[in-house]
């Protein structure tokens, strides 16, 4: 019986993106059959540094994002503001991470993932700990654009760097891994929660402290010889780093803007969700701030199951197949929501909203990174996920002012959601990208079988 290959082989970047704008740009000419198993005994010191900082730094991201969700009903009482203003700081939230994306999205791709990482970190950090002394929603919508400037800038990097440094058939469960290090932020978040509220300004003290983590990553993490590659015949080449590759022909433009409105539907139905879920529990069965936050524990235990289950179809069978499934089931779970009456029904309905809706998340930093040359990984991954997040983080917006007219109406809601998830449905079967990427998966199936009998 041969010997398993390492773990060590990346995901390598392609000559050009105009090659085959279409195409799996970083096929790797030395991938596995399939027999290779993902392990983390496997793995070399870099890779699991690589792992435990992109998922470090997505927890330390997501805690901050649910920080604002647990506490936007005490913001709301505290300045007397409506619920469509309270919406407007998630949506500047995400603005930020538009601009922080294409910012350091560019100085990933043209100065090393690694610094930028920590950088990205530093900053969002640092403006959730200001947070504390905000005032009055004007110094909270100015303090939330500083904090997601550094978010956006960290997810594209993070994505890459896991891409480059794993073999591709590994990558959609160790994104998916990584992601679930966001609910792991999540869970910390509503258990930080419980023990401080209602002193919401002390919570986003407490987010300060990710600053710790620079020191770790700048001194563990290495760039990986795929992009110091890919960088220096760059630079050879003179190849720009820019979103204007992005676009450089018309199928690489659809490519681009229907992974733009895949990532539009995530987001606006994670954010939305995540931002008004545990007031929407408030009000339909009278739980606390507190025992709201508790509830929410099981819609990210529903959310990290989702993940796991997602990354593994995703490398088996290929990303229609993956995504086919979970925006589906996204479109029915919405519709649990409404049927709830009590306390169990709401947390059943909440796991299985949370399976669907967020499962898929890991898998946009899959595909992005698997379909955009190794020069513009960065910039491709964060510049697609975070106009999905500026625009669909106005779904905040949108839910608070439903709620305002329809006096708390949760079934528009729901019907609306379940609708722009089969509209994503319909945009990823017209992306030929992700058909080819899930044929390749089914060739690598299918060769690996004799080669699994033969041993």
């Amino acid at each position: 019986m041969s010997s398993a290959a390492p773990l060590t082989q990346p995901a390598t970047a392609g000559q050009n993106a105009a090659d085959n704008a279409n195409a799996n740009i970083t096929n790797n000419a030395n991938a596995s059959n399939g027999s290779d198993k993902l392990s983390f005994k496997k793995m070399t010191t870099q890779q699991r540094w690589v792992v435990a900082s992109t998922a470090s730094g997505f927890t330390l991201e997501n805690m901050d994002i649910m920080f604002l969700s647990f506490s936007l009903s005490l913001i709301i009482a505290d300045f007397g503001i409506k619920q469509t203003t309270a919406g407007w700081i998630g949506t500047i939230t995400n603005i930020g991470m538009l601009v922080g994306g294409i910012i350091f999205g560019i100085l990933g791709d043209k100065l090393g993932r690694v610094k930028v990482f920590s950088h990205t970190i530093f900053i969002f950090a640092l403006a959730t700990g200001l947070t504390y002394f905000a005032n009055n929603i004007w110094v909270l919508y100015v303090l939330r654009f500083l904090a997601g400037i550094g978010a956006g800038g960290e997810y594209g990097v993070g994505m890459s760097m896991v891409a480059e440094n794993f073999r591709r058939e590994h990558v959609g469960r160790l994104t998916s891994i990584c992601a679930i290090g966001g609910q792991v932020g999540a869970i910390l978040a509503a258990l930080l929660a419980t023990w401080i509220l209602p002193n919401w300004k002390l919570l986003f003290l407490v987010g300060v402290i990710p600053v710790i983590l620079v020191f770790f990553v700048r001194r563990n993490v290495k760039e990986s010889d795929t992009f110091l590659q890919a960088h220096d015949k760059a630079q050879q080449e003179h190849h720009r780093v820019s979103i204007a590759r992005l676009f450089a022909n018309g199928r690489l433009a659809w490519q681009t803007i229907g992974l733009i409105l895949m990532c539009i539907v995530q987001i606006a139905g994670y954010f939305g969700l995540m931002n008004w879920l545990p007031t929407i529990a408030q009000k339909r069965s009278g739980l606390s701030v507190k025992g709201s936050s508790l509830w929410m524990i099981a819609t990210i235990l529903g959310m990290c199951l989702g993940m796991i289950v997602f990354g593994t179809v995703m490398d088996k069978f290929g990303p229609r197949w993956a995504f086919g499934i979970f925006l589906l089931g996204s479109c029915a779970s919405m519709y649990t929501i409404i049927v709830a009456s009590n306390v169990v029904t709401l947390v059943l309905a909440g796991a299985l909203v949370g399976f669907f809706s967020n499962g898929m998340f890991g898998g946009y930093g899959t595909v992005i990174s698997l379909l955009y040359p190794t020069e513009i990984r960065s910039t491709a991954n964060n510049f697609i996920m975070n106009m999905g997040r500026a625009i669909g983080g106005f779904s905040s917006v949108v839910i608070g002012l439903i709620m305002d007219v329809t006096n708390n109406n949760v079934t528009v809601v729901m019907v609306s959601l379940s609708c722009l998830y089969i509209f994503s449905f319909v945009v990823m079967l017209c992306l030929p990208g992700l058909h080819k990427l899930t044929q390749e998966r089914k060739a690598a199936r299918l060769a690996a079988q004799p080669a699994a009998a033969k041993n």
